[in-house]
């Protein structure tokens, strides 16, 4: 018996990987996230699995399912949005499995900071621009270590990605305003990869207005980063014909010398 913690991706039940999808097809226990997990990835269940939200569940309700499922020697499918290495309750479910001795493994999914940089069309690192990202959140009812305050984390000018912060869009903003210029641009993306999808483009001078305007006030990506805006960047080196590299000798010698 195995517990399968699955990412399903950001909302598009198409971005949940084949193997997590097949996971859910065979296994006699499916126990998703219901208010965020769409409904089409649970539908491919077996007709005669047992199917459970765990919306109105605590943990203790969640691991009682799980032993449950072990005592009756029954595979789970932990079905949960995005990826479980991010902001998942991975680590306090998995803490208290290995405390039943209940086995299980992880399924990657796609994680709503990459289906956002999609839904841009952006990639988020650019050649001698910036080649870091910092995933993070603000600090709010669930407190962020002093050291990882915004303030903080923007001097690198890496791009940052912030999760479950658009409530606390103003603070955002004063936090960043610290650091970085009113024309800083930024992003936020509602609900990336779902049809409703939406996406606001503007500056730290005028994003709070925009996103308050437009009622946003869960569910969305914020990205701050100056590749947003960036178009003069010098192309990378990995399809450089002046560059060689262990598949692909330079052809241009003499610009190479």
């Amino acid at each position: 018996m195995t517990v399968y913690f699955i990412g399903a991706g950001p909302g598009d039940p198409d971005l949940i990987t084949v193997k997590g999808a097949k996971l859910v097809e065979r296994c006699p226990v499916v126990l998703y996230t219901g208010s965020l997990v769409p409904a089409e990835v649970v539908a491919r269940a077996n007709e005669d699995a047992l199917v459970l939200s765990s919306e109105a569940m605590d943990l203790d309700e969640i691991v009682s399912v799980c032993k449950q499922a072990d005592d009756n020697n029954q595979d789970v499918a932990r079905v949960q949005t995005g990826d479980l290495s991010i902001y998942s309750s991975l680590a306090e479910t998995t803490r208290r499995l290995d405390d039943l001795d209940i086995d299980w493994q992880v399924v990657p999914g796609v994680s709503s900071f990459q289906a956002s940089a999609a839904a841009l069309g952006q990639e988020l690192t650019l050649p001698e621009v910036c080649q870091t990202i910092i995933l993070s959140r603000a600090s709010g009812r669930t407190p962020v270590p002093d050291k990882e305050n915004l303030k903080s984390l923007a001097k690198h000018e890496a791009t940052l990605c912030l999760f479950l912060s658009i409530s606390l869009i103003r603070k955002v903003v004063r936090e960043l305003k610290e650091v970085y210029s009113d024309d800083w641009p930024i992003a936020v993306v509602e609900k990336a990869s779902h049809p409703e999808q939406r996406i606001i483009r503007g500056t730290l001078d005028d994003i709070t207005e925009k996103v308050e305007a437009a009622g946003i006030k869960a569910t969305a990506m914020i990205i701050v980063s100056k590749v947003l805006q960036e178009k003069d960047f010098n192309d990378s080196k990995l399809y450089d014909n002046t560059f060689s590299h262990g598949f692909r000798r330079a052809r241009n010698v003499e610009a190479n010398s």
